[in-house]
């Protein structure tokens, strides 16, 4: 098929975008302008740039045209100082131009990412894709209101759309990770809380399948699907078996939770309103305080979906990346 892949030169986007190519498909990546210079390993192993904005409509329809397949993988993340605006002019008026673009270029379905975080603390783990929905900051208010918008739109334009829940990605290639793995090879991770919240991880060679599942599976059409690895664990566990690939000592000491967690809102009140990226993050406590673990039952049963690549392993895997790199 010909698909379209946006965000392809972002972590999930590129090792999407390079599955597909490596599956035999024809491959276009949506580009912004100012990262042509990094899509170029991309260009060269056989993808077409397609060079274009999200926030500009008359580009994307045309990165569309032609398409089969649409993966809107790129979304703006969290980062320090970008106001309410930014999250919604390209999680959500983004994804308004794509599926423009895909109804007015003939597209047969459209893949749209959204996250698991869309469903914030699991009370009852393991969540399924019915399990309240209660994002916890702007990136997944926005990333919940972009996924709303695609289901609605494919219901009023008969526009087959599938909305994708990825869940904890990782992998080589992967930095969002690197301060935790960082963290404890060097001794200062700090742990927080009683580290019994639960923890759930995919690797990426995992998620890109269950993409690529969303977008050929026929009875996918119009479904929601949680796309997570093959098991979950409390974050303690993860920790210590980071630890263990590390061959360091876990930490022994844990703090309490909302005495940082208090001064995390302190720092962001402080440093947000002058675009100064405070030194401790809100979200960056949630992290030790909120559960997350998933049931990918409703994926496994109708699209086939199969995580094989232990947790165990793809931390392996993904250390040795680091270490390749001179990360760690």
């Amino acid at each position: 098929m010909k698909v379209l892949v946006t965000g392809a030169t972002g972590f999930t986007g590129g090792h999407l975008a390079r599955h597909m190519l490596a599956h035999g498909h024809d491959v276009a990546v949506l580009v912004r302008p100012t990262s042509v210079d990094r899509a170029a390993a991309l260009r060269n192993e056989g993808a077409e740039l397609r060079v274009g904005d999200l926030a500009d409509a008359v580009a994307v329809a045309r990165a569309a045209s032609g398409c089969e397949v649409v993966y809107h993988i790129a979304a703006t993340y969290r980062e320090a100082g970008q106001g309410d605006a930014a999250y919604t002019r390209v999680n959500v008026d983004g994804t308004r131009h794509v599926l423009d673009a895909a109804r007015a270029g003939g597209v047969r379905r459209v893949v749209h990412c959204s996250t698991g975080g869309v469903h914030g603390h699991i009370e009852h783990p393991p969540a399924n894709e019915d399990a309240p929905l209660a994002p916890g900051d702007v990136y997944q208010r926005s990333k919940l209101e972009a996924e709303q918008l695609a289901s609605a739109y494919g219901a009023a334009h008969g526009l087959d759309v599938v909305i994708a829940r990825p869940i904890g990605i990782y992998g080589p290639g992967d930095l969002r990770f690197l301060k935790m793995f960082r963290g404890l090879a060097r001794g200062r991770f700090p742990m927080l809380g009683t580290g019994q919240v639960f923890y759930h991880l995919t690797y990426i060679s995992d998620l890109v399948r269950g993409f690529q599942l969303c977008g050929e599976v026929a009875a996918a059409a119009g479904r929601t699907y949680i796309l997570a690895g093959p098991e979950y664990t409390t974050l303690s566990d993860l920790v210590a078996l980071i630890a263990a690939e590390l061959r360091v000592d876990p930490p022994r000491i844990k703090f309490p939770v909302w005495p940082v967690w208090l001064a995390g809102a302190a720092c962001e009140a402080v440093c947000i309103p002058f675009g100064i990226e405070p030194p401790l993050f809100r979200r960056r406590v949630d992290f030790y305080r909120k559960s997350r673990a998933f049931d990918t039952t409703r994926a496994r049963e109708e699209l086939g979906y199969n995580p094989t690549v232990a947790l165990k392993t793809g931390i392996h895997q993904t250390a040795e990346w680091y270490r390749g790199q001179g990360l760690l």
